[in-house]
């Protein structure tokens, strides 16, 4: 057998030829590089013209102004008042009661009725003392004569001195008898101490009374006096004489004129109050005593002060604020009005009106109702509705 070998194959071993990466594969990667490029730059350009947008929507769409009630505030004088509670006492009133013991035998009296004084009320059994007031009558009568005879016999120097004297002692001795029985005898009839009005009867026809038992009130409704506490600061503002104006829950809408009294010399250690009374004239006899009473002393005038709305106010416990309305020129010319909070410091409240000590001055314009609404910086429009009334007193219950 004959091989044939090829005489160019050497001893060293073959090599493949490495193979080429075809230039379609990196023609793809980088196509696709440039499209997720391009929907990068795309997505990150829409989000920023998307915000733009959003931005520039908002820029050009501002919610409308609220309206708003405006009030002006102004400068007035409000009357210097000085506000107290109390309740009301008579100046005249007793439970009538009897000073001796006895028997009810007629009540001369009619329950609620009004009697003037000495007016009787209550007889109790006094025939005893009628029968001891006649027998002193009779002695007196007795020693009344004995006393002229023996004056008539001294005179012409038929009898002695010495019974004058004893004519005049028993007749003196009849006439302290008949004084003691009246005494007794008119304590036996309870009568009216003073003028008033009657309360309700507490006995009845046959009753038998110790002394000082109850027999009916007795009240003089046409003065009361109107007793109330102010604090040893406002002390100093009081003066005898000063007006006080009174009004009670029972007469809404309704005030009382009086004046201050009396002023009690000490201040009470434990609460610091001084008591004050004051003098009330009822002739109408409406009010009571007892009744719970909102007394208002009338201070001397204060100089005038700004003042605005009660309902302009804000109190909180950081501080009492407004809102205040200010004009603004836009670029376009026109005006624009937006509120400001601004704190101020309150005084005295009168008839819906409060005093304005620091914080605003006359001619300053405020929000006067719907404060929660709003927020410093707020757009605002003055609504053509009318302010909105003094709210009525709250009922004290």
């Amino acid at each position: 057998m004959n091989i044939q070998t090829e005489s160019h194959i050497s001893g060293q071993p073959i090599k493949e030829k490495q193979a080429k990466r075809p230039v379609r594969m990196v023609r793809w990667f980088i196509i696709v590089g440039l499209l997720l490029a391009l929907l990068v730059g795309a997505l990150v350009g829409f989000n920023a013209f998307r915000s733009h947008m959003i931005a520039q929507f908002f820029a050009n769409n501002k919610p409308p102004p609220a309206n708003v009630s405006a009030v002006e505030a102004k400068t007035e004088v409000i009357p210097n008042l000085l506000t107290a509670v109390g309740d009301l006492v008579a100046v005249h009133q007793v439970n009538v009661t009897t000073d001796v013991p006895g028997r009810i035998t007629e009540i001369l009296f009619t329950a609620g009725s009004h009697v003037e004084a000495g007016t009787p009320l209550v007889q109790l059994f006094d025939a005893p003392e009628q029968g001891d007031l006649a027998n002193y009558k009779a002695q007196a009568t007795v020693a009344q004569l004995s006393l002229d005879r023996a004056k008539q016999l001294a005179a012409r120097q038929f009898g002695p001195q010495a019974t004058v004297d004893a004519a005049q002692a028993s007749y003196d001795q009849a006439q302290a008898g008949i004084a003691k029985t009246e005494a007794l005898i008119s304590q036996k009839l309870v009568r009216a101490p003073f003028s008033g009005d009657l309360g309700m009867r507490k006995v009845e026809v046959g009753q038998y009374l110790t002394a000082g038992t109850q027999i009916v009130s007795l009240t003089d409704l046409s003065v009361l006096y109107a007793n109330l506490t102010v604090t040893e600061k406002q002390s100093s503002q009081i003066k005898v004489g000063q007006a006080v104006r009174v009004s009670v829950d029972a007469y809404p809408g309704r005030t009382f004129e009086g004046k201050i009294t009396t002023i009690e010399p000490q201040i009470a250690t434990d609460t610091r109050n001084i008591r004050v009374q004051a003098t009330i004239a009822n002739p109408e006899k409406i009010l009571k005593p007892g009744m719970f009473v909102t007394t208002t002393v009338v201070l001397p005038g204060k100089p005038p002060v700004v003042t605005i709305p009660e309902t302009a106010v804000d109190y909180t416990l950081y501080g009492d604020s407004v809102f205040v309305i200010a004009e603004k020129k836009e670029a376009d010319g026109k005006t624009s009005l937006s509120v400001v909070r601004t704190f101020v410091q309150t005084g005295n409240r009168v008839e819906g009106r409060v005093e304005i000590l620091k914080g605003l001055k006359a001619g300053d314009k405020v929000v006067a109702l719907g404060q929660l609404k709003l927020q410093s910086g707020m757009a605002v429009a003055i609504s053509t509705d009318p302010p909105p009334p003094v709210p009525a007193e709250p009922p004290r219950y």
